[in-house]
């Protein structure tokens, strides 16, 4: 029906919002919910609709508030009924160059007052940051800022303390200091989607003098679709992994025609410099924690020649998946989501080849990228923003080893008649704790990726699983799994709330890449053992069907929950006495 990638169709978009829009409500998609207040410093509606559209398609189903014009920092500072009654879960500020305007220096200004100038802009900016941080605890988006469409001072402009380029560079500078010393702040760079639009078109003045639009109307679904990337990240719709062709893809010619010394790699010709700058690009993401595999239509000899070409940047040790064999590509594909233990749109797709991507994209639901000649395969990924990061934490970089060591893990199950013995000999040790603002992004993170084994698939943000660990209502466990093939990292969390002598479980979740190893038991004995110490007799569960977390349906019932109640839905509650509980963690040791 449609594909909303880079390259964008910006004409098509703007002319048929509405028919997408309704496609997309109507295409049954299970989405999550969130109030997004737009305080906009020129006009935004047409910058609203297309990020809409952008948001559901990536399971996001936007309600707006939207700020009068140019009331941004009005709105911020002072409130007003309706915002405030809105409660946003996250606040987007649209503001442009032309809102830093008033601070400009002008000529005759001395050293001191255009310091002093920009001092104030930077003021005026930080204070209505802090307020809405203050007053609504939720992510804050911020835009930076474009270059000015014209230098008053030619080149100097952005040397002289004078210039207005000068002065926007100054500020973005301050935006980006910002963003990395506050946990809940991001930067949306327009700067640099502006760049690459480029600022003559960008800066179209009609646009302005007509409508107040600080771009021109073509450049919207450019922009929209660059903050989308953002908010789908802050809610955990980023993807996981990459899926890679290899012959034209990963490398010019074929390598079971072409032997491996015909292929086209390294920098003796132009091609060959745009494969390997290509296979750089790639490594770069699996050292940022994304998961590198391959499915390719070879045989796995030459696949693996293939990549120890002197030439190559990637070898087979990046990979955690090699699927080179002659069956179709799609059945490899769900094979490797299984595999990784990821759902399959998660996964990433790359391939030269049209009719392959064609047949992939028919029969799952991973992205795949109309890429054409090599040296724009870098490009079309690159602004694509598959693996939008609003952060990096250490399990992040850490998961292609902890995916490794996984794999050994069920190749040493193998050796086992009794999984019993087998748990027994991973040598098993665990942190249970309250949370700590240590593992804050880690844990909020993992509240808004899981979905297989995520009991009621609430999504918390940052900020509210910081004020739920401040909060004595609320009990709070995160769960760390090492043993004797490496350390997991922060696998599983749990979030209940208390009320009297009762606590009503708000958030159960774990990564599937520990089930079945008594990680589960292990989180229900500290549970149950923090409730005596508070009190606390009875812990009420709460189960919400999805299409993925049917895995989890009877997990209280194995817990030995009581069933208490279920609607026509399968909307479950149940209930467990602290008092009676027995442990049932057998092989984990709990530090």
């Amino acid at each position: 029906m449609f594909d909303f990638a880079y390259p964008l169709n910006s004409n098509d978009i703007l002319k048929n919002k509405k028919k997408y829009k309704k496609a997309l409500l109507a295409d049954g998609s299970h989405r999550v919910k969130k109030n997004i207040a737009i305080l906009g410093g020129s006009t935004v509606d047409h910058i609203k609709d297309i990020l809409e559209l952008f948001l559901l398609d990536n399971g996001i189903e936007p309600c707006f508030y939207q700020s009068e014009y140019g009331m941004y920092w009005e709105d911020a500072m002072f409130g007003n009924p309706e915002l405030d009654g809105f409660s946003p879960d996250l606040v987007y500020i649209h503001t442009t160059a032309r809102n830093l305007e008033p601070y400009f220096p002008s000529i005759a200004d001395s050293a001191e007052k255009c310091a002093e100038k920009l001092n104030s802009a930077k003021e005026h900016f930080s204070v209505m940051w802090q307020a809405l941080g203050k007053k609504f605890s939720c992510p804050v988006i911020q835009n930076n800022f474009e270059l000015p469409h014209y230098r008053l001072l030619g080149n100097l402009d952005g040397a002289d303390i004078h210039g207005a380029t000068y002065f926007v560079r100054k500020m973005n500078d301050f935006v980006a200091e910002y963003a990395v010393s506050n946990q809940y702040f991001y930067l949306n760079d327009v700067n640099f989607v502006s760049s690459c639009y480029g600022i003559d078109k960008w800066s179209d003045l009609s646009s302005w003098y007509m409508f107040k639009y600080a771009m021109c109307l073509d450049a919207i679904p450019d922009f929209a679709f660059n903050l989308a990337n953002i908010i789908k990240s802050i809610y955990g719709k980023s993807k996981k992994a990459l899926v890679l062709d290899m012959d034209n893809t990963l490398w010019g010619g074929i390598v079971g025609d072409d032997g491996v010394e015909g292929l086209e790699l390294g920098n003796e010709t132009p091609v060959a410099q745009g494969y390997t700058e290509f296979q750089k690009y790639v490594k770069k993401h699996r050292d940022m924690g994304i998961m590198l595999t391959i499915s390719s239509k070879n045989d796995y000899e030459n696949a693996i020649a293939g990549l120890k070409h002197p030439d190559s940047v990637l070898s087979p040790d990046d990979f955690l998946n090699i699927k080179a064999n002659w069956e179709p590509k799609h059945l490899n594909i769900a094979s490797i989501a299984k595999e990784l233990n990821i759902m399959a749109d998660s996964l990433v797709f790359v391939d030269d080849n049209p009719a392959e991507r064609a047949i992939v994209k028919d029969s799952l639901p991973c992205a795949v990228p109309e890429i054409d000649s090599v040296e724009n395969y870098i490009r079309i990924l690159d602004r694509n923003g598959y693996f939008e990061a609003i952060s990096i934490s250490e399990d992040d970089i850490k998961r292609n080893e902890m995916y490794k060591a996984n794999a050994a893990r069920e190749k040493e199950l193998s050796a086992f008649e009794d999984y019993g013995d087998y748990l027994v000999s991973l040598d098993m040790h665990a942190e249970i704790d309250a949370f700590s603002p240590v593992y804050i992004q880690r844990i909020a993170q993992l509240t808004n990726k899981s979905n297989q084994f995520n009991l009621t698939t609430r999504r918390y943000s940052s900020q509210e699983i910081s004020a739920a660990m401040e909060n004595n209502a609320y009990i709070t466990l995160y769960g760390k799994l090492t043993d004797k093939f490496g350390d997991n990292g922060v696998v599983s969390v749990v979030l209940g709330e208390t009320e009297e002598d009762k606590l009503h479980i708000k958030l159960w979740l774990m990564s599937c890449r520990v089930l079945k190893r008594d990680m589960e038991y292990a989180m229900l004995d500290t549970l149950v053992e923090k409730c005596r110490i508070q009190g606390i007799k009875t812990i009420y569960g709460y189960y919400y069907p999805t299409a993925k977390n049917n895995m989890v349906r009877h997990l209280y019932k194995d817990f030995g929950f009581e069933l208490l109640s279920e609607d026509e839905t399968g909307n479950t509650v149940w209930s467990l006495q602290t008092e009676t509980y027995e442990k049932k963690n057998r092989y984990i040791k709990v530090n």
